[in-house]
């Protein structure tokens, strides 16, 4: 397996066959995806390379790192790997950095069910007087 070095700060209309040989002057052993944007297809300024030793790595950020390309000075660091057990919500045995609370959710749409019977005596006598009260004129 590979390893990842994440490349930000990436200029503006930036070129990835033009980037990808500048990278292959530096190490013939790297391969780089820039990130693009779903709608656009344009690079969102980052991306990342995959070299197959951490010695060509370490090579690779001490080269690249806070270098110019194209008037911007890239941004050259190892990639951390997501901890999948963090994004997903309610697993069992993951370390839980949300609270946990029960969402509640507010509606204007008709309840269907029968309201609470605690308050059905209350109700009533809400209804009664809302009957009774008079129109002004």
């Amino acid at each position: 397996m590979g390893i990842r070095i994440y490349i930000g700060n990436l200029p503006q209309g930036f070129n990835p066959k033009e980037f990808d040989s500048f990278l292959k002057s530096v190490s013939d052993s790297i391969r780089f995806k820039a990130v693009l944007d779903k709608e656009t297809k344009e690079c969102r300024g980052f991306g990342f390379a995959t070299t197959n030793n951490e010695q060509n790595a370490n090579l690779i950020i001490e080269k690249l790192n806070g270098f110019e390309f194209n008037g911007s000075k890239l941004r050259v660091e190892l990639s951390e790997k997501k901890d999948s057990s963090s994004h997903k919500r309610n697993s069992a045995g993951s370390n839980k950095k949300r609270k946990n609370f029960n969402k509640i959710v507010h509606s204007d749409a008709p309840n269907l069910e029968a309201p609470d019977p605690r308050w059905a005596g209350e109700l009533s006598k809400l209804k009664d007087l809302l009957a009774n009260q008079k129109a002004p004129a």
